[in-house]
């Protein structure tokens, strides 16, 4: 899947590297300020995808003036918390270590319709559920498209690359297989997801560091209820007007529909959808199987009856379609990631 794994080895041991994400302090994750759930493990460790010793003027594209981050607290239950967050100006990843790594990672992309990023239901939550069974988790928190960011469209993708690329250049801290690497994403993350699995090799920043030489094409890819279209017709119209604007172009909307731009060499994907979703189209996850298959990409598709849209794990328990954890980690077995 790498084209060289030597070199991705023979990086991981360069000492004289200028990455900083070791060598910085890290920017906590997000937080509304209140209490985090009783019981349930939070991350401990963050890592700045951009680090101030290379980008001294903020992330690529950074706008004369930087968002304020602004995390709020949706949920009413003090035992359960659903944060979303907006305005991040230092996108970073939180990370989650198993008590016994399996060797393989996890990028993790919440959805929030480019609007927002959600924390925990398609973040921590499942980052929990995936270290368990021994999944070293990295949740993204990826700059949003419509904070004044130059070239808006890619900003999230070059946050995921600049991810899958730093997690694989730091495999040795974390006990992690540099080529088993995968992705997950949610919603418009689950757009993020499929994007990087389509377009993981478009230059979307200026490389400067031994960690932007490796690939950012991930082991395998999981689109949950995705946004996949920017056609109209099957969009999810908040995603695609904060992604691309008011007015894009048809060339700018088929430039980011990953089933658009489904290269030969894209990784096996797992795609998971309800039809009854009646804010992203079923006929997202269609068009993106239909893509894969065109192309010779191996793909699971899992389609539910009810479900709706932003399931997760909590909205999933007692329904048929919340067995969907255990089937991506059957399938991913299969694909020989753990």
């Amino acid at each position: 899947m790498i084209s060289d794994r030597r070199s991705v080895l023979t990086a991981g041991l360069v000492l004289c590297s200028l990455i900083s994400t070791r060598g910085e302090a890290q920017t906590a994750p997000p937080s509304a300020g209140g209490p985090s759930s009783p019981g349930l493990p939070q991350p401990r460790e963050t890592i700045d995808l951009w680090p101030g010793q290379m980008w001294p003027d903020g992330a690529p594209g950074s706008p004369g003036t930087l968002p304020v981050e602004v995390t709020t607290e949706r949920s009413t239950d003090p035992l359960v918390t659903d944060r979303a967050v907006l305005g991040i100006s230092v996108p970073r990843m939180a990370v989650f270590r198993p008590d016994v790594p399996n060797g393989a990672a996890l990028l993790l992309t919440p959805g929030g319709g480019y609007k927002h990023v959600v924390v925990d239901k398609e973040g921590y939550e499942f980052a929990r559920w995936a270290t368990a069974r021994g999944f070293t988790c990295f949740v993204l928190f990826y700059r949003l498209p419509y904070d004044g960011w130059a070239n808006r469209a890619d900003v999230p993708l070059a946050d995921a690359q600049r991810a899958m690329r730093i997690i694989r250049y730091r495999h040795r801290d974390f006990g992690i297989d540099p080529e088993r690497v995968a992705a997950m994403g949610f919603s418009a993350g689950g757009h993020l997801c499929a994007d990087l699995a389509a377009r993981f090799a478009a230059q979307t920043y200026a490389p400067k560091d031994d960690a932007d030489a490796l690939s950012a094409k991930p082991f395998c890819a999981a689109p949950v209820y995705p946004v996949i279209s920017m056609d109209p017709q099957f969009a999810h119209a908040g995603s695609r007007e904060l992604l691309l604007g008011p007015n894009p172009s048809k060339a700018l909307e088929a430039a980011h529909s990953p089933d658009r731009n489904v290269p030969a060499d894209a990784p096996p994907h797992f795609i998971l959808h309800a039809e009854d979703d009646d804010v992203v189209p079923v006929e997202n996850a269609l068009l993106l199987r239909a893509a894969l298959k065109a192309r010779g990409i191996a793909v699971e598709t899992h389609l539910f009856q009810h479900g709706g849209h932003g399931f997760g794990l909590r909205k999933a328990a007692g329904k048929p379609v919340g067995h969907w954890p255990e089937l991506w980690r059957d399938w991913a077995r299969t694909q020989g990631l753990g």
